[in-house]
């Protein structure tokens, strides 16, 4: 189940033409009006998952700031404002499509948003925090919003549209954070995020299709009488899509380092259309519906653009490896030659890499460092070579077989959990002394990683699978054998392992 889910949620880009039309079939052969009780659990179903996954702490950090700046100044100080400029225009006498657009361009940013950032290199922990600020921010402001805007048009009743949104944000909001807590205690932050994470965007995905189905079975026999309509409908949605879009692009472009600037795009355009239908449909009653077919439409355009997007961000904005820096030529000392600079690759996740001797005690102070100085997340890492793996290999016995799995398994985590404590507690003693010299100390706030297998295969598949942008080791151990062993690593890592690797030697006496 869970992969038919993740495939639906890979593929939204055609199960949301395709549920829509089914919609559009239901509505038009049977009664849709039952439908409408329906609405808050497929709402609830939609918004929880996502708030499970958010990583609400990363609000907090900084390292972005400008680009956090620019988004919710376009999401709140330009879109809202042009989304309802169109709506007026486009709309006169139809003030709950008005509504409609008002309310596409007023809530911004989704799980999507996230995803799409990440589909495009862009900085995922910016986009996390746009999702996080852009939602608060929006949940909070769009009773005013549209009280200001529609209230001359419409009968806007405030606490009714805070209610509703108290309903379907925050109280989803407050039971995501706390299932998130619940996971991570019981199973550990390596389990949550490798078992557990991966689930709730496909249930999320059940209820945007549900409410996607239920707006449009609602208004099918209207729009089956009128086709016509769905054209208006589209006219003002895309121009309000391809506005932001040049707008982000170029602002991005401008002001931004690559990263950044997709987060940016995406941090903006996309708009929580889950949230903005669920407030059309529970809030403004039968007239609801004309609202709701308006957004329900959006999403056709939202998806397929954020998809084609993803296509052109490399020629945009150059490759995700190293971006050029704007010339900033500078001649040399000797000569005429003038030399470009370039701009130094961003530093965000660190994989260090340790054998707990004596030199890894060194290179985690340049762990410590490196992640306070760029404000980096710290992953630690260590690997248990597989004795009886390798045993078997070369004595050609199948010990698994031989011992059952079950033994093999507990061998292994015997090895594993001792491994981890005494990395806890190298951690919290090395903590203490770094924090007298610095004010954070990045390896105790990251994960802990103990993996069997070969140390090399390890750490070069989990530097390279995680979207590590640093890992860091030590150059030898204590004697002439562990020196040879652990050399040996190190030098498999530097030869095979995509990611920059640095290197840390103990100081000479």
């Amino acid at each position: 189940m869970w992969s038919f889910l993740g495939l639906i949620n890979k593929n939204l880009v055609i199960a949301i033409p395709v549920v829509m039309v089914f919609g559009f079939l239901y509505g038009i052969a049977f009664p849709a009006g039952f439908l409408k009780s329906l609405i808050i659990p497929f709402t609830f179903l939609m918004v929880y998952p996502m708030m499970v996954t958010l990583k609400i702490k990363k609000v907090f950090e900084g390292g972005d700031l400008k680009a956090q700046v620019i988004t919710q100044i376009i999401n709140f100080g330009i879109v809202p404002f042009v989304s309802f400029g169109l709506g007026i225009l486009f709309f006169k006498d139809q003030p709950y499509m008005a509504l409609g657009l008002l309310l596409a361009g007023l809530v911004p940013t989704s799980g999507m948003t996230i995803s799409w950032t990440g589909f495009a290199k862009g900085n995922v922990e910016a986009a996390v925090k746009m999702t996080v600020i852009g939602l608060t921010i929006g949940s909070i402001a769009t009773p005013f919003y549209v009280k200001f805007l529609m209230g001359a048009e419409l009968d806007v009743d405030i606490a009714a549209v805070m209610k509703q949104i108290v309903i379907i944000v925050f109280i989803p909001m407050a039971a995501g954070y706390f299932t998130q807590q619940q996971l991570i205690k019981k199973f550990g932050m390596k389990e949550f995020q490798q078992r557990w994470a991966p689930r709730f965007p496909g249930l999320s995905t059940i209820g945007v299709i549900g409410i996607v189905f239920i707006a449009i079975a609602l208004k099918a026999k209207a729009v089956f009488g009128s086709p016509n309509i769905l054209f208006l409908i589209l006219i003002p949605l895309s121009i309000i899509y391809v506005f932001n879009y040049i707008l982000s692009t170029f602002i991005g472009k401008i002001f931004l380092p690559r990263g950044d600037a997709i987060a940016l795009v995406y941090g903006s355009v996309m708009r929580n259309l889950s949230i903005a239908l669920a407030i059309a449909i529970n809030t403004f009653g039968p007239k609801g519906s004309d609202t709701a077919l308006v957004i329900a439409i959006a999403y056709i355009i939202q998806v397929q653009s954020a998809a084609w997007y993803v296509k052109f961000t490399d020629k945009i904005y150059g490759s995700a490896e190293i971006k050029p820096k704007p010339a900033v030529p500078e001649p040399e000392a000797a000569g005429d030659t003038i030399v470009e600079k370039t701009m130094v690759p961003e530093i965000r996740r660190i994989l260090f890499a340790t054998d707990m001797s004596q030199t890894a005690g060194h290179a985690v102070r340049y762990a410590c460092s490196i992640g306070h100085k760029y404000n980096a997340e710290v992953t630690v890492l260590h690997v248990i070579p597989d004795i009886l793996e390798e045993f078997s290999s070369g004595a050609g016995i199948d010990l698994v077989e031989h011992l059952g799995e079950k033994k093999w398994k507990e061998f292994n985590k015997n090895g594993i959990d001792k491994a981890r404590e005494t990395i806890r507690k190298r951690i919290a003693e090395t903590s203490r002394r770094v924090l007298e010299e610095i004010p954070r100390c990045p390896v105790a706030e990251g994960s802990i990683l103990v993996e069997v297998g070969n140390p090399v295969n390890r750490i070069v598949s989990i530097a390279e699978s995680g979207n590590y942008d640093l890992v860091i080791m030590g150059t030898h151990g204590h004697g002439k054998l562990e020196e040879f062993m652990i050399g040996s690593v190190l030098a498999g890592v530097i030869k095979r392992c995509s990611v920059p690797v640095l290197t840390a030697p103990l100081p000479k006496q």
